[in-house]
């Protein structure tokens, strides 16, 4: 009956618009306490003090909820239409992370994944009213998690088939590349459980060369505080001298690394229109941009992951962006934020003078 109700889930979730649904227990990941100390001992969570706070739960997957006995874990795609690299060529242009250039993905993943739940619950409740009663299941309790809890989603992914966890850290399956999200639903339902995915990246290491900031010091580790992703969203404050000029025209997020895996070449399209870069967000102009007051901020990123770090932040990221474009056309832009209330935006603005008045 378990083996049977599992296919059905599978099929379920296809249906729902993910690209892969594996299962493994909560407690199948027991790297992840070591990896997880060395990673905050070594200091590369760097500000995201939330990851010490709770390591105890991210360390031990069993720990956030005892009663749990099956993690059912799930991608979906958000692979782009269009190369995501192009940009960067272009310096009088921002370069903002595909999965940021529409809807918020947490939003749209948890509402498929509380659609998935539902249907398990139903499902256990129709398979209990035609078997006898000594074969019923018991009623699954359900909690669904997406990037917000201290889960360690993708070592759970590895667990349970998904993918494996790539040499930048992030999963990668040979059926979908690295372009996806990564959902899962805790029950008390015992499911039959799926093989772990080995490693496949082999001797490539192309997602480590082609990072600007050298952000990888070994293969399968990351050191957060040179990540630009971490710069440009999580960190606050003036970034360091010394990696204002490898940020390039990221503005928010970074998918260098992403791009630069080779089983991308197997991606799947994104079957949520919502995923679909608006066209005002794929290549926007950095002066335009820059010039944002907060509540121009919050109307062009309404409904979008970039509206959480906010106006300042998000114009001290333009303003380096600004500075590394070699636009000396730019430079008026920039010469008119020096007075910025937002003492990290007015530090940027003056650095972005000086880069191009050299």
């Amino acid at each position: 009956m378990g083996e049977s109700l599992k296919q059905r889930l599978v099929a379920r979730a296809l249906q729902e618009g993910f690209v892969a649904c594996r299962v493994c227990r909560p407690w199948d990941v027991p790297q992840v306490p070591e990896r997880l100390a060395a990673f905050l001992q070594a200091g590369y969570h760097g500000q995201m003090g939330w990851m010490a706070e709770r390591s105890h739960w991210r360390g031990d997957p069993s720990v956030l909820w005892p009663e749990a006995r099956s993690a059912i874990m799930l991608a979906e795609s958000y692979a782009p239409e269009h190369d995501p690299t192009g940009v960067l060529a272009q310096r009088e242009r921002g370069a903002i992370s595909v999965y940021a250039q529409n809807r918020d993905y947490h939003d749209l993943v948890k509402k498929r994944l509380k659609r998935l739940a539902r249907w398990l619950i139903a499902e256990c409740e129709t398979v209990n009213a035609t078997v006898a009663p000594a074969r019923a299941l018991r009623s699954p309790e359900v909690k669904v998690f997406v990037d917000t809890a201290p889960v360690p989603e993708k070592a759970l992914g590895q667990a349970a088939g998904l993918g494996w966890q790539g040499k930048h850290t992030n999963l990668v399956s040979r059926d979908w590349g690295n372009w996806a999200f990564i959902g899962s639903i805790f029950t008390t339902l015992e499911l039959p459980v799926d093989a772990p995915e080995r490693d496949h990246c082999g001797s490539c290491r192309a997602c480590m060369d082609v990072c600007p900031t050298e952000a990888f010091p070994a293969p399968y580790r990351l050191d957060a505080r040179r990540c630009i992703s971490y710069l440009t969203i999580e960190y606050k404050g003036p970034v360091d001298e010394d990696l204002r000029g490898k940020l390039g025209n990221h503005i928010y997020g970074c998918d260098d690394c992403l791009a630069a895996c080779p089983w991308n070449k197997f991606a799947v399209a994104a079957s949520d229109m919502r995923y679909a870069a608006r066209d005002e967000l794929i290549a926007p102009r950095l002066a335009e941009l820059a010039v944002l007051d907060d509540a121009g901020f919050r109307a062009l990123f309404s409904g979008s992951p970039i509206k959480r770090i906010g106006r300042d932040r998000f114009v001290r990221n333009v303003l380096y962006a600004i500075g590394n474009s070699g636009d000396a056309g730019l430079r008026a832009v920039a010469r008119g934020l020096v007075e910025d209330a937002d003492a990290a935006v007015a530090d940027a603005a003056r650095w972005a003078v000086k880069r191009l008045s050299a």
